[in-house]
């Protein structure tokens, strides 16, 4: 596709964002730039390197030496850190746990957002959050708010859990999910909110399918 645009997809946890990114990505041909795994990475460094993720000064220090690179190898997409692909390293349990202490972490976030928006800013990108499009690329082109009930959100991740072996009980796990988005929207820093010019798409009764469908339609419109 030519006219390379900027695509942000924001929403609550559970709603497809990972998903459809990818997706979408491999479609129009644009890198897919995984913010998580952004966090997960320096989660990953701190946790070699020993640094305490109180504190900030050596936090600053770790991001202003990192180097990320998002690269589609066939149907893979890797994820290489100064020049090491830790796709896999990045997504142990030890390092999800860190990760969410590293991203509340102000010195991180702006390292993240900055280093986002070097990636991003000659466009032909799709980038996948919770303030996306508010924060990261107000000027983004392109803006979905994509969501889907809770209950939804938590059978997804209830089929999910299950098809992993997990032992799991439905209703906990949409509780967790209503957690999850009451957190989201009340912390401090970088809370979930929706773009006042995002185009909202309530997956609840859509196929991953469907969804793809119509945000390609959109871009494709946009780049007329």
């Amino acid at each position: 596709m030519s006219n390379q645009l900027i695509v942000a997809i924001d929403g609550p946890s559970g709603a497809g964002k990972s998903t459809l990114s990818k997706a979408l990505a491999k479609q129009t041909g644009y890198t897919n730039i995984d913010t998580g795994a952004m966090y997960r990475s320096v989660a990953l460094l701190a946790k070699r390197q020993k640094i305490d993720i109180e504190d900030g000064k050596a936090l600053s220090a770790l991001c202003a030496e990192l180097q990320i690179e998002f690269v589609r190898d066939g149907e893979v997409e890797k994820v290489l850190v100064n020049g090491e692909d830790v796709s896999r390293q990045i997504r142990t349990p030890e390092v999800s746990l860190l990760t969410a202490k590293i991203a509340a972490q102000p010195v991180v976030r702006e390292a993240m957002v900055r280093m986002q928006r070097q990636m991003g800013e000659a466009g032909g990108v799709v980038l996948e959050g919770r303030d996306i499009g508010t924060v990261v690329f107000p000027n983004a082109q392109v803006k979905f708010f994509l969501s889907a009930t809770a209950e939804e959100r938590g059978r997804r991740r209830y089929e999910e859990l299950r098809a992993k072996g997990g032992e799991v009980d439905l209703l906990q796990t949409i509780s967790e999910v209503e957690e999850r988005d009451a957190a989201d929207c009340a912390r401090e820093h970088a809370p979930l909110k929706r773009a006042a010019d995002a185009i909202d798409i309530d997956s609840t009764s859509m196929s991953i399918e469907e969804v793809l469908d119509f945000m390609l339609q959109v871009i494709t419109k946009r780049q007329d």
